[in-house]
């Protein structure tokens, strides 16, 4: 690196009290979202099948793209995680990490998948039962399929996605000291440019793919929310009701905005931890226990089986539409939401070798979320398979209540449906408030701690996002959203893998240099002493 340039010393970023911004990242970023906002809110009703037909056309003609695209970045994470790079440590080798291991591992749960796993974990599994893509539906090889292709779009391929942007930024901003955004990582290609308007158009992409990726996760959040409350309380289910909701959870995570990474969202993940961990072991317990482990073990192989399979399958030779609404979709979502997840986990990652971040950021959270699939998803096709409960009547009906309807099939329904409201409502803070401070961050010009002012923008604009989709198509607004902003940061993700492998190399044949030099320092501190010791003698 040719020159290293901190945030604080960045002499694009203008200042006041209330706002420190990147105008070239922060204007254009806000003016097409409100563009976006007005047109959704003038056109109103029609923008549902504009939705559509985006979503359409992109996931028919461009996703061979995203599954091969989404297949290289986990291939690249994990080549990166065994080779010589693999012991470079993030910060520089004296770093130390700034969160244990336990407070490390529930902040990569709860900003890596959060809302969607409570949205998606009995929903899904069901209706790939009841729709599978190969096959009779409502059998036991529907099933068993059913939860193959769930663990495909909640296993590591996500995560491979996260560890590949969130190791090029904490790479770039703490071993060379350039600014937290995504721009920085291009440094190696285009040196210096990524402070001029290369690396502005990057963090304009960047902060647009993000708002709309989290927007998806937070329109997802608040229909869960709605429907459990429509079914504990019988209160309207409508789309008014989802924007009421939005309103009031947005204005009460600025809270946790307000409090920062260390102690509002460091708190809040670790409080959705308790509470989903508290979950979880009740329904190990009071549901089909045995079913679950068995479940879990067949589960897991039967991926990792057909990992190569599943992972590079893209529906050729079957005529169906089935995979656009559902593992394009997945990848298209994952990727807009990788700059914020990315963003995340970077910051809080300093201290930890390249090895240690990709193994972690790809192994624990994956385990973790198979387990929860296994438990809820598994729990759901128990009781359909022994005619116990009618789980795929609701979920075909409102896919939001499936939750819900699970949870009454065991003791005590109502008290965890309240309980799965409010984990809802938590990771909803959560990702909302971990999303402001990485907005803030790229369009701050790298900025670690915006204003507290600032924050609260952006919370409440990515509020505002969620309630603008939900009003303009609902499900499939949400996920054209996730799929539009997704196609063109592909193609950065991909450059940036380059960008990436150049930077290590150069990191560590510094490494190397400074290593042999210390060595001959050391050799001829000793060969200076022998000779000491024996010009003393003679």
């Amino acid at each position: 690196m040719k020159k290293e340039l901190s945030e604080e010393k960045d002499p694009i970023v203008k200042r006041n009290k209330y706002f420190e911004v990147d105008p070239w990242v922060f204007w254009p970023s806000a003016v097409l979202i409100v563009l976006f906002i007005s047109i959704t809110l003038f056109v109103g009703e029609p923008m549902e099948l504009v939705f559509a037909s985006i979503q359409d056309s992109i996931s028919e003609y461009g996703g061979w793209f995203f599954i091969l695209a989404v297949n290289f970045f986990l291939i690249f994470s994990l080549s990166i995680a065994f080779s010589k790079f693999g012991n470079i440590r993030i910060g520089g080798r004296l770093a130390k990490p700034e969160f244990r291991q336990g407070s490390w591992f529930s902040m990569l749960f709860s900003a890596g998948m959060g809302i969607g796993i409570l949205f998606w974990s009995v929903g899904e599994p069901v209706l790939h039962y009841v729709n599978p893509p190969l096959g009779a539906g409502e059998t036991i090889e529907a099933a068993r399929q059913s939860m193959r292709l769930t663990f495909l779009h909640w296993g590591f391929h996500a995560w491979g996605i996260y560890a590949l942007v969130g190791m090029s930024l904490a790479f770039f901003t703490f071993n060379k000291k350039l600014p937290l955004t995504i721009s920085s990582v291009f440094y190696p290609l285009i040196g210096e440019k990524v402070h001029g308007k290369a690396g502005k158009i990057i963090n304009v992409l960047a902060v647009v793919a993000t708002l709309f990726g989290l927007a998806t996760s937070l329109g997802l959040g608040v229909q869960q929310v709605s429907a459990g409350l429509n079914h504990l309380t019988g209160l309207s289910d409508t789309t008014n009701m989802q924007v009421l909701l939005i309103g009031l959870i947005t204005l009460a995570a600025t809270g946790s905005v307000v409090a920062g990474l260390s102690h509002g969202v460091k708190r809040l993940s670790q409080l959705n931890i308790i509470i989903g961990a508290f979950f979880l072991l009740f329904i190990l317990i009071v549901g089909p226990s045995l079913f679950i482990f068995n479940s879990f073990v067949q589960n897991t192989g039967a991926y990792l089986q057909n990992f190569f399979d599943l992972s590079f399958w893209t529906e050729t030779y079957t005529q169906s539409d089935w995979q656009k609404s559902w593992t394009v979709f997945y990848w298209a979502w994952w990727i807009s939401w990788s700059p914020f997840v990315g963003m995340f986990i970077a910051r809080i990652s300093r201290g930890r070798t390249i090895r240690e971040f990709i193994l972690g950021v790809l192994i624990v959270p994956t385990i973790l979320t198979f387990l929860w699939l296994s438990a809820f998803g598994g729990s759901a096709l128990y009781l359909e398979l022994n005619g116990l409960a009618d789980i795929t009547s609701a979920v075909q009906n409102n896919v939001a209540t499936s939750l819900y309807v699970l949870l009454d099939q065991f003791p005590i329904g109502a008290f965890t449906s309240v309980v799965g409201i409010i984990l809802v409502t938590s990771f909803f803070v959560t990702s909302s408030d971990s999303g402001s401070l990485v907005i803030d961050s790229l369009t701050a010009g790298g900025k670690l701690d915006a204003p507290v002012a600032q924050r609260v923008f952006w919370a409440l604009t990515e509020g505002g996002v969620a309630a603008v989709l939900l009003i303009g198509g609902g499900l499939g607004a949400l996920q054209t959203a996730a799929i539009t902003t997704a196609l063109p940061f592909t193609i950065i993700l991909i450059i940036m893998t380059y960008s990436l492998t150049k930077g290590l190399s150069q990191e560590y044949f510094m490494l190397m240099r400074h290593d042999l030099e210390k060595e001959r320092k050391s050799y001829k501190d000793i060969v200076g002493e022998l000779i000491s010791k024996r010009d003393k003698k003679s």
